[in-house]
């Protein structure tokens, strides 16, 4: 508490120092003002701090090349295994980053940097996916099935070429309207560093290197995954390279395989729209940029399509085109073909998580004229996955307002029969958890705030009146379960779920989900997710004039600056008690050995620590290891991270509320007369007030200093504390 009570302190002094420029009551941008208008001085600043901090050439978030890192701090394990691997993800958030830094200060350079840096690593180019072998796709025959299992142990999955599969229908398409055969879409992983070893096309030593990780089921969880290079020349690994770990087949040929996630591409349409907006008005062109995105959300359409263009709700069949189409954004598409014989393949993925939903993209790439794509059908076929999308998410909307997981056309990724019962979407079975298992893949938190912030976003675009009753009953859920306590906050950090939604049949037959019900089993001080609640609640409160909505979002903003701003940008120490999971065992099966290209050995028994020793060289690692030892929580590796997608989310929801909140400053701790200081007067105010005497002036938020809900001689302390320091 005292930390806190001094942190405070310093934030009045600051804040005092720059309380004349505002007003004493919240002036909502007025329409197209969020573009061109003036800004909330206080917060566009904080973004300021914010993004000088992550952009100073040492901070840490970048290599040498100008790649963002998933996280400064190399000990990290998630869904990346690495804190220098980034992400899809990260250089969305890098885009969105330099679409506000243009928004506030009408420099674009750096969004242009953002997509220049993505075309250069990211997004495979000719040398990754040669137009020699991509030609030779078929999209009458897009790829051979394999089924999918749910536990590592059932893998190499087996290729069965009798087994139905569709059509694809937008390949011609696509083709006609850029000229090749090759994919333009982010692959999800990167080894920025080199760390693995694999390098690019097979060579060792490139940086930037394209990786994969997850591939055998939805039990397969990071700990218990084996990397592998995208390239697989057979230099690495075992006599097949990497690749019969994952499939079975009678013989084996060097080849390249990449995997998109959606929801980072669709996030990269999302910037640029903000960027463009901008840009046309200071009458300053980015239209190649624009093109870009556009293009992106072009290809971006794969990911609507059964894994294997089957038919959706009929998936038993083979597709003949467009009956394949789930006109959702699914866990990812795919491609890849042949290294030194020629041929390719390309799938979509049957599995539709409603955190991947873009339905604020699936808008820009339908409606705006600058975005609208090249090849036929697409602007179409987005119009069409806006209204599917919009459906999908009132569809899983439980009973207190949270959102379920989704919905597949293959039962157990093997297009088995759905059990008898299992609510249905368009014919497609609901999931609890899409895709992962361990954990479950809607048990983050952080798929609500982001997902649900395209939703607001788009609420506040367009006012859309079927978005209302979604967008008001998520809103009050969420700023249920934000408690403000001892002068920080906590959230939600793990959530389960129970029961499931009622078949969908259109919104005239919604039923509530009275039998899907969301409960709360861990609560914490997430900052990335607290960031994008705060960018998802300021849409909202714009939106809908909802105050609630508005203050929380602002203590939130302001709760976070408080505390939690460091010399890095934001950041809240972490307890990893699942790093006991370094002495996970990584399945392999029996008789196939191999190696990393460090030597590290890959065979039956080895854990996950086994084949990432170079961990045992990061200075985090001796706690890690003392707590591999004991096994007492109490020793768990206690980590302050700082995730380039957090800081980014931050700095981007301080943009967020300056653009739409113009006039309203933050909330000053102790300042109980609101004369904008926190001095003598204030503590001659409290003291009134706690003799029972009248207080003419007295803003009762400021005067409970510790957040507790009651007003009391603890913050009659807290506020000589301040005065004090």
């Amino acid at each position: 508490m005292r930390k806190g009570i001094k942190r405070i302190s310093a934030m009045a002094v600051a804040a005092s120092m720059s309380l004349s420029v505002m007003v004493p009551s919240a002036v909502l941008a007025a329409p197209g003002d969020e573009i061109t208008g003036p800004v909330n001085p206080i917060y566009a600043e904080r973004f300021n701090t914010m993004y000088s901090k992550i952009m100073a050439p040492n901070s840490g978030y970048f290599s040498p090349d100008g790649v963002p890192y998933h996280t400064i701090e190399t000990m990290n394990v998630e869904a990346p295994d690495y804190g220098h691997v980034t992400t899809s993800e990260a250089f969305s958030y890098y885009m969105w980053l330099e679409a506000m830094n243009g928004r506030l200060n009408g420099d674009f350079s750096g969004f242009k940097k953002s997509w220049e840096i993505a075309e250069k690593y990211i997004i495979p180019s000719e040398l990754d996916q040669p137009e020699t072998s991509m030609s030779r796709y078929d999209p009458n025959k897009p790829a051979t099935y394999a089924p999918e299992w749910q536990d590592p142990s059932k893998y190499p999955a087996q290729l069965d070429t009798s087994a139905p599969v569709g059509r694809d229908p937008i390949n011609s398409g696509l083709k006609s309207a850029y000229g090749t055969s090759m994919i333009y879409g982010m692959h999800w992983l990167l080894d920025v560093d080199n760390w693995y070893g694999f390098g690019n096309r097979g060579d060792g030593t490139s940086k930037n290197s394209y990786i994969n990780t997850f591939q055998r089921g939805e039990q397969e969880s990071t700990w218990e995954t084996i990397p592998q290079p995208c390239w697989d020349a057979m230099k690495f690994g075992g006599r097949n390279g990497f690749l019969d770990l994952f499939t079975g087949d009678s013989s084996y040929a060097q080849q390249f395989k990449y995997t998109n996630a959606p929801d980072a591409d669709a996030r990269a349409v999302q910037a640029t729209y903000l960027a463009n907006q901008v840009a046309k008005a200071k009458g300053i062109n980015i239209s190649t940029y624009v093109q870009k995105a556009s293009k992106m959300g072009d290809y971006l359409r794969y990911a609507m399509f059964d894994k294997y263009f089957r038919k959706v709700g009929d998936s038993k069949q083979a597709g003949t085109g467009y009956d394949a189409c789930m006109y959702l954004l699914s866990w990812y598409y795919a491609w890849g073909g042949g290294v030194t014989s020629q041929w390719s393949w390309i799938i979509g993925s049957s599995h539709n998580h409603f955190g991947y939903q873009n339905p604020f993209a699936a808008y820009v790439l339908s409606a705006d004229a600058d975005f609208k794509p090249k090849a036929a059908n697409s602007s179409a076929d987005w119009a069409k996955s806006l209204d599917r999308q919009i459906e999908f998410y009132q569809w899983l909307q439980s009973a207190e307002g949270a959102i379920a997981g989704g919905a597949s056309n293959s039962y157990n990724g093997r297009y088995e029969t759905w059990p008898a019962g299992t609510s249905t979407f368009y014919g497609m079975g609901y999931v609890e958890n899409p895709v992962y298992a361990d954990p479950g893949s809607n048990t983050w938190p952080g798929m609500q705030a982001w997902s649900m912030q395209r939703i607001m976003q788009l609420y506040y675009e367009t006012g859309d009146s079927r978005l209302k009753n979604l967008a008001d009953k998520w809103a009050a859920w969420i700023i249920s379960e934000i408690k403000f306590e001892d002068g920080t906050f906590t959230i939600p950090t793990t959530i389960d779920w129970e029961g499931q939604p009622d078949t969908w049949n259109g919104f005239s037959s919604f039923t509530g989900n009275p039998n899907l019900h969301v409960i709360v089993t861990a609560r914490g001080r997430d900052l990335g997710v607290a960031s994008s609640i705060i960018n998802a609640l300021t849409y909202y409160a714009a939106a809908s004039g909802n105050q609630a909505a508005k203050e929380t979002a602002k203590k939130l903003l302001d709760t976070i600056w408080v505390n939690y701003a460091d010399e890095k940008g934001i950041g809240a120490p972490e307890t990893r008690l699942d790093y006991s999971r370094f002495n996970q065992e990584v399945y392999v099966p029996a008789g196939w050995s191999g190696t990393m290209p460090n030597g590290d050995k890959i065979q039956p028994g080895i854990k996950f620590i086994d084949i990432r020793s170079k961990y045992k060289q990061d200075p985090n690692w001796p706690q890690v290891e003392r707590y591999l030892q004991t096994g007492r929580d109490e020793d768990a590796p206690t980590i302050t991270y700082h995730r380039f997608w957090a800081q980014a989310e931050y700095a981007v929801a301080c943009g967020v509320y300056a653009m739409l909140f113009p006039t309203d400053g933050p909330s000053l701790k102790g300042d109980v007369n609101d004369d904008g200081s926190v001095d003598a007067l204030d503590l001659a105010a409290m003291k009134m007030y706690l003799l029972g005497n009248n207080v003419a002036s007295w803003n009762a938020a400021n005067a409970d200093v510790n957040d507790d809900g009651s007003i009391d001689a603890i913050d009659f302390a807290a506020i000589k504390k301040i005065l004090l320091s």
